[in-house]
């Protein structure tokens, strides 16, 4: 496989400040290049659409082709650019900090260093995501005023999404491109080390943490007896069933509290709480602060839960 971005220059391009969230559409010419020894605070989305593109991230490498989602972790050195021999490399990309639910998703296309290569898309999606990325374009340039921004109409390719009603419309379009990529491209191979039954678990509590899920319960999706899921899924992960499912529990009722206007009792009950008090007492643990007043910090979702780990 060939190398493009060894010759690089080791001067730094800049990234987006975390918490934005920024997307744009670009067709690049023989010699495009990006390079960040120190990665960047976000999440980068790339979609490719025409042309090639070679992206590295720490001793990961890929190269990009039409209908290729390639998406590179925070904190991680990366290079991108064109090809070497590529006439061009047209691409939608986005910085954000990616939803919990979607790492789930992009596990199975892990190719080490926090780089996830989803590949290949069925052609018969593809318009879709396109239209999805289209849309996050339009969505990130909402006011809140009128309704949002017809997808055809923008004259500029790059949109910084403000105020948390365009952030929300814009994540939402990226999640539609994220799970149709991931949920039917087809890796290359799964997961070293990582048990299939494990992962499946993992995507039931990404998908509803506020379903009534137990241990027996998703230990029958996964047909393994409880005591052995139980084991199993302590061991792979790092923490028992309950406790990820708390987690993603907690997650959800941020992101609910930072983009609706539901009461937090409301929140409580549709995260899966059994009672307003419980929540109250683990989100405070959780978080350092009462559901009441992390909504009224304001926007901060998009980084509370990035404790593992752009354009």
């Amino acid at each position: 496989m060939p190398v493009g971005a060894d010759g690089l220059p080791e001067t730094a391009d800049p990234a987006p400040p975390p918490g934005l969230v920024v997307v744009g559409r670009f067709d690049q010419p023989p010699g495009y290049h990006v390079n960040r020894p120190e990665g960047a605070d976000s999440w980068l989305f790339t979609w490719t659409t025409g042309g090639h593109g070679r992206l590295r991230q720490g001793a990961a490498e890929t190269r990009a082709s039409p209908g290729d989602l390639v998406v590179l972790a925070p904190g991680v050195r990366h290079r991108y650019g064109v090809e070497p021999g590529a006439s061009h490399w047209q691409f939608w990309w986005a910085h954000c900090q990616a939803r919990p639910t979607w790492q789930a998703w992009l596990r199975p296309y892990d190719a080490g260093d926090g780089l996830y290569v989803v590949s290949p898309t069925p052609d018969a999606l593809r318009d879709r995501v396109d239209a999805a990325f289209g849309r996050m374009l339009a969505d990130a340039r909402w006011t809140g005023s009128g309704a949002p921004p017809d997808t055809g109409a923008e004259a500029d390719r790059v949109a910084v999404a403000h105020g948390s009603a365009a952030r929300e419309l814009a994540l939402c379009a990226l999640e539609e491109a994220v799970l149709l990529t991931a949920a039917t491209a087809r890796p290359s191979s799964p997961l070293p080390g990582v048990d299939a039954r494990v992962r499946r678990a993992e995507a039931l509590i990404a998908a509803d943490p506020g379903a009534p899920h137990t241990v027996r319960s998703l230990a029958g999706h996964v047909a393994l007896s409880p005591s052995r899921f139980a084991h199993l899924f302590t061991r792979q992960v790092g923490v028992s069933p309950m406790r990820a499912l708390r987690e993603a529990r907690l997650r959800h009722a941020a992101r609910l509290l930072e983009g609706s206007d539901l009461s937090v009792e409301r929140i409580a009950t549709a995260s899966g709480f059994a009672s307003p008090f419980h929540f109250n007492r683990v989100f405070r643990e959780r978080y350092g602060t009462p559901p009441g007043a992390f909504r009224a910090k304001g926007p901060m979702v998009e980084g509370v839960d990035q404790g593992a780990g752009g354009r």
